[in-house]
């Protein structure tokens, strides 16, 4: 649907002017994005959400005046600092807070402590679990988990939990990492991290998070190694090279008289009648003989 747009805004028929709140690398497709200028809107400071803050209170026709909120300073720049830069969740928030509380007898709404910190707790976290901060905090995990650096691991773990994010999302993604960047250099490590999966599903959050965290520690101290990862890519390139390559006969099997007449296993040589349990044979395509990928 986005093509449609592609004659009209080239030829100037169009200005397209758009705001999102998502990564355009995401949302927009490639020609598109490519005939427009991005321009990234910074989060906003404490002070500036504590402004905007401010004016909604006191704005009775776009913002909350007519509820007539009382609200500290020191109470708005809590909130302001909990919104990480987010007018919108610091106005859904104060919204949130200052229909918590009833009114008095002065038809007033004062913002109590409590109900700030009840509607802190209500408001979505700084996270979107299709969008851009998703990704960001998966990648600073998994970076963190390769670097070996277990606090890091363990803080970009919190932040993720924290935010609600799935935590089967989160296992999935620790199983594949001891594969990925630990590989042969410990084989334990997928041990763990399959045991860590298999405890996240049966008991959840939040218990399921110690879980997580041993998993996550394991993972980040262990060493590493990415030779499985480097090997089976290659692997895969001859792979999808050679794809028409028949197996060669002597590693065919051959259940029937036909076949085995058609020559299907004949020179096969059978690993465990030699002394080091490895036969001087050829496993691989003709066009690979002598192929070592790992």
């Amino acid at each position: 649907q986005q093509d449609a747009f592609l004659p009209y805004v080239e030829n100037g028929t169009i200005v397209l002017i758009g705001a999102t709140t998502e990564n355009p690398s995401f949302e927009v497709n490639a020609a598109l994005l490519s005939r427009l200028k991005v321009f990234v809107l910074q989060q906003l400071t404490a002070e500036e959400i504590v402004s905007i803050l401010r004016q909604a209170c006191a704005d009775d026709e776009r913002g909350l005046g007519k509820l007539n909120v009382s609200i500290t300073d020191d109470q708005l720049l809590r909130l302001a600092q909990h919104t990480s830069g987010d007018a919108r969740a610091a106005l859904n928030t104060l919204e949130l807070a200052a229909r918590i509380i009833a009114p008095d007898d002065a038809q007033q709404r004062i913002v109590t402590d409590e109900a700030l910190q009840e509607a802190l707790q209500r408001a979505a976290a700084l996270y979107d679990k299709q969008g851009e901060e998703h990704y960001n905090l998966v990648s600073a995990f998994i970076k963190s988990i390769r670097n070996s650096d277990a606090d890091a691991t363990l803080y970009w773990l919190a932040r993720m939990i924290e935010a609600g994010e799935d935590p089967m999302f989160i296992a999935r993604r620790i199983v594949h990492h001891a594969s990925e960047d630990i590989g042969m250099a410990d084989p334990q490590a997928l041990v763990v991290a399959v045991a860590a999966a298999q405890a996240t599903h049966q008991i959840g959050l939040p218990e399921a998070r110690l879980a997580l965290a041993e998993a996550s520690v394991y993972l980040a101290r262990a060493p590493k190694s990415n030779q499985v990862y480097v090997a089976y890519e290659a692997a895969v390139a001859d792979a999808r090279a050679t794809h028409s390559e028949p197996v060669p006969l002597h590693l065919r099997n051959a259940p029937t008289g036909l076949m085995k007449g058609l020559g299907y296993g004949k020179g096969y040589q059978y690993a465990h009648n030699f002394a080091e349990k490895k036969a001087d044979m050829d496993c691989l395509p003709e066009k690979l003989k002598d192929k070592k990928y790992f």
